[in-house]
């Protein structure tokens, strides 16, 4: 049986078409871009974002730098078919990966890694440095010197000098001597016995 070439030209146009309107419909969501992109050298960055061709969920980011050390800060956030992830930083110089895996929207999920480099980045000055550790012991040594200051004012002004003193000592009257008032009495009555038995003896005598 032979077959006609307009029976064979049709055949190959369905399957074709078959086949092309099967394929997208199987295609897995995918990665379309990132911020920093693969293989770019910045010199800082504040956070790492990811964009995918459909919706996604279940996030998972992470930054690693040298010696394996992350640089993520809290957990990551999604917004349809964006994930963002705050990074803990600033990052110094060196090669970094981002690590990622989230589901896609059929269910499968979706995995890799974005190597990038950070050059460039700010470092602090020693010398600002040096001179913010400086400043709190400059600060503290007026009230030092201050407490000081009055510590002795006070000892002065609580310790009397000795001519003071000495003058002090002179101006205080002594204690008047006094005699107890039954010694007084006792020697009043010997001298009124006395007094009359020296008048009794004088009446008695011729």
């Amino acid at each position: 049986m032979k077959t006609s070439p307009f029976a064979a030209l049709t055949a190959i146009l369905a399957a074709l078409l078959v086949f092309g309107t099967a394929a997208p419909a199987h295609a897995h969501d995918r990665l379309k871009s990132s911020s920093p992109a693969r293989n770019a050298t910045v010199e800082s960055i504040d956070e790492v974002r990811l964009e995918f061709s459909s919706k996604v969920r279940v996030p998972f980011v992470n930054v690693r730098g040298p010696g394996d050390v992350e640089h993520k800060a809290g957990e990551p956030e999604v917004d349809g078919a964006v994930v963002t992830q705050a990074v803990d930083g600033p990052l110094p110089d060196g090669r970094y990966t981002i690590a990622y895996r989230v589901v896609s929207s059929d269910g499968h999920p979706i995995e890799g890694e974005i190597p990038f480099e950070v050059k460039g980045a700010p470092t602090p000055s020693p010398s600002a440095a040096a001179t913010a550790s400086a400043e709190p012991a400059t600060a503290a040594s007026p009230s030092t010197e201050a407490s000081g200051d009055v510590s002795a004012g006070s000892a002065a002004s609580a310790a009397p000098s000795a001519p003071d003193a000495a003058l002090a000592a002179e101006e205080t009257p002594a204690d008047p001597v006094t005699f107890p008032v039954w010694l007084i009495v006792v020697i009043g009555a010997l001298v009124g016995i006395g007094i009359g038995f020296l008048l009794s003896s004088r009446k008695k005598a011729p």
